[in-house]
């Protein structure tokens, strides 16, 4: 039997209804798929020019370790203890690499409580390509942040150092470092960084000037102190062998500062902006205030004076750099090289500590003014956290550190000393570190 209707009539007719149909399926399906579609629209994206600047600046802070801080801190020393010196500063930033991703990174950025963070990433664990550090802020790769955090937690106690160069074991500094990087540094980059205590509280440290330099200075003369004076310190000629090696050192310290400071941001943006030319002004002021103040007073501007000076004028900066206006860093960058000069020259001598290569003079005095000028001239038109910035409030971040950073340093020195000795014998001191510790001499 045929199922008979006009053909025309008949086919509006079912195209109408297919139509209808569809519509309405259409519809049902757009209404289920619109939570979707919203939430994938305001999920948080990577940020491509975010990423590209931080794998810059990561790059910019490691070769402040290597070369950088080698070729600063091997210029300075004798020549039988250059290549012990730039072999510390190779060695720490392995060290610290590999300790770093097993464990330092969670202790400092990992959820815990008010005082270190906890296990959960050990190994990186949990960290995938897809995942995002400050999502809907940076919106930089975790591994990037990871990494970059990696650079700071690699010249800290490469910084250490030079408080010591020239006496201390090899075998010795190795242990020493590896604990105090997750006894000391992890910790306290937590309280300020990861959600801890000195951060919550209002402590202001855009790139480490409590972190790093007060925290590394601090743990440089708590070294000295206890290693004791150079053989023959105050009566041998202990004048650096290279300066030309320390130039090249500490210019590739300014250039890659500007990866630790602006780097600090976590983006490319206008507060990286102001802290990259905040630490090219206060560099070079307070290279110049302490070039002026040695002429003055010792007759003749020395080279080993304005690369001093401008290292120090770089710490200074570091925990003011995304907090203040250009004024602000000269200002700060002026009194940074007067207030080191004094006590890396003349407030060393006067005590009589051998602080060999001006670690505490200039990072951990450095890295006091800063901080505390820092309480000074923030300026919340440069960045709004600094509107209730106050010096009362820095100095309950440095004092913590301080204690802290002193009393766990001497605690890892003394059960070093116990277990391996930290100095070599008078004989192999005398000798030269570079072929008694590393069967290597530079001809």
């Amino acid at each position: 039997m045929r199922l008979f209707f006009p053909y025309k009539a008949g086919r509006v007719a079912l195209l109408g209804s297919l139509a209808a149909s569809l519509s309405s399926l259409a519809a049902l399906a757009q209404e289920a798929t619109a939570p979707a579609d919203a939430a994938a629209a305001t999920a948080p994206a990577l940020d491509s020019g975010n990423t590209a600047w931080m794998l810059t600046s990561t790059a910019l802070v490691l070769m402040m370790t290597i070369p950088g801080l080698a070729l600063f801190y091997g210029g300075m020393v004798r020549k039988k203890n250059v290549l012990a010196t730039v072999m510390q500063s190779f060695a720490i930033c392995c060290l610290m690499t590999v300790l770093w991703f097993v464990v330092g990174y969670s202790l400092a950025f990992a959820e815990g409580n008010a005082y270190v963070g906890g296990l959960s990433k050990a190994f990186f664990a949990g960290i995938t390509v897809e995942t995002l550090w400050a999502p809907g802020v940076a919106n930089i790769p975790e591994y990037v942040f990871a990494v970059f955090q990696m650079t700071f937690a690699i010249i800290t106690p490469a910084l250490i150092a030079g408080a010591f160069a020239e006496r201390m074991k090899f075998s010795a500094l190795l242990i020493f470092m590896g604990l105090w990087l997750l006894i000391v540094y992890a910790p306290i980059a937590h309280w300020v960084w990861g959600g801890g205590f000195l951060g919550s509280a209002g402590v202001l440290d855009f790139a480490g000037g409590t972190v790093v330099h007060i925290n590394a200075g601090v743990a440089g003369l708590v070294c000295a102190l206890i290693l004791g004076k150079r053989e023959g310190y105050g009566t041998v000629n202990m004048a650096p062998h290279n300066l030309v090696y320390s130039v090249i050192g500490a210019s590739l310290l300014w250039v890659g500062w500007f990866g630790f400071n602006a780097g600090s941001e976590l983006a490319a943006d206008g507060l990286a902006g102001a802290a990259m030319v905040n630490t090219q002004v206060a560099t070079a002021a307070a290279g110049l205030s302490w070039m002026f103040v040695e002429w003055a007073i010792a007759k003749k501007p020395s080279v080993l004076g304005i690369i001093s000076g401008a290292v120090a004028g770089l710490v200074a900066i570091t925990p003011a750099a995304g907090f203040v206006n250009p004024t602000g860093a000269f200002i700060i960058g002026i009194v940074a090289g007067i207030v080191c000069y004094f006590a890396a020259v003349k407030v060393k001598h006067m005590l009589g500590y051998d602080d060999s290569l001006d670690a505490f003079g200039v990072h951990g005095v450095g890295g006091v003014v800063g901080a505390v000028l820092t309480g000074v001239f923030a300026d919340k038109t440069i960045n709004s956290l600094g509107e209730n910035a106050s010096v009362a409030t820095q100095l309950y971040g440095i004092v913590f550190t301080i204690v802290w950073t002193a009393v766990a340093t001497a605690v890892i020195l003394y059960a070093v000393k116990a277990v391996v000795g930290l100095r070599p014998s008078k004989q192999e001191e005398v000798e030269g570190l570079d072929v008694t510790q590393h069967g290597e001499v530079v001809q």
